[in-house]
């Protein structure tokens, strides 16, 4: 499996705050039963001016051709209230998001950002300010991310984050929770044989 060490890509600054997963994919688009096939619908409501996404809306950000080929998020505090769907973690990834880079995170996004191998970078609301100014300064920056290092480089310009060290070291060996699960297999196998031995000499003790 692909490990994260890294990313370099366009940067998209959607300078808003409090944005909820009701906006990231609204819920009326919840109905596959896969990961796949819900990014068409990511800010569904923000890129589109119809219910049936004929008509885009030219002035949100990501449906400028510069932002077209995005892979970085940058935005504001308390990135993915409202309900815990996993669903807007699955729409980010599925449209190409590697990365998103902000001062703060709702708790639940955060886990399932963290369970699907989506990076989220927090930063100081000084730190993400500058960012912005970098980015919708220069439209199409580029962003190189270093999770190995912690690093974002932009423009000459180093930033320095922090990270779960138990998460960093599973998105650099692309483990999610089955696969740190598998890695315990034979323990687990020695446990169920302990656990048979144990229920089968307790019926015979009884018989």
């Amino acid at each position: 499996m692909f490990k994260f060490t890294g990313h370099t890509g366009v940067v998209v600054p959607l300078d808003i705050s409090n944005i909820d997963t009701d906006i990231i994919i609204p819920k009326q688009f919840l109905k596959r039963v896969n990961k796949i096939g819900f990014g068409k619908f990511l800010f569904h409501d923000w890129r589109f001016l119809d219910t049936n996404q004929l008509v885009k809306n030219k002035k949100f950000i990501l449906n400028k051709k510069i932002y077209k080929e995005a892979s970085i998020l940058l935005t504001r505090g308390n990135f993915g209230c409202g309900s815990s769907r996993e669903h807007a973690v699955w729409s980010l990834l599925d449209y190409g998001f590697k990365a998103i880079i902000a001062p703060s995170f709702a708790d639940i996004f955060y886990s399932n950002s963290f369970n699907n191998k989506l990076l989220l970078i927090t930063l100081h609301e000084s730190e993400i300010t500058v960012l912005f100014d970098i980015a919708k300064s220069n439209p199409g920056v580029n962003f190189d991310i270093n999770l190995v290092n912690k690093t974002i480089s932009v423009n000459g310009m180093v930033f320095l984050f922090e990270i779960d060290d138990f998460q960093r070291f599973c998105l650099l060996n692309s483990l999610d929770n089955i696969d740190l699960t598998m890695k315990h297999l034979l323990d687990i196998e020695i446990y169920e044989r302990g656990v048979s031995d144990f229920l089968l000499k307790r019926t015979e003790f009884k018989s």
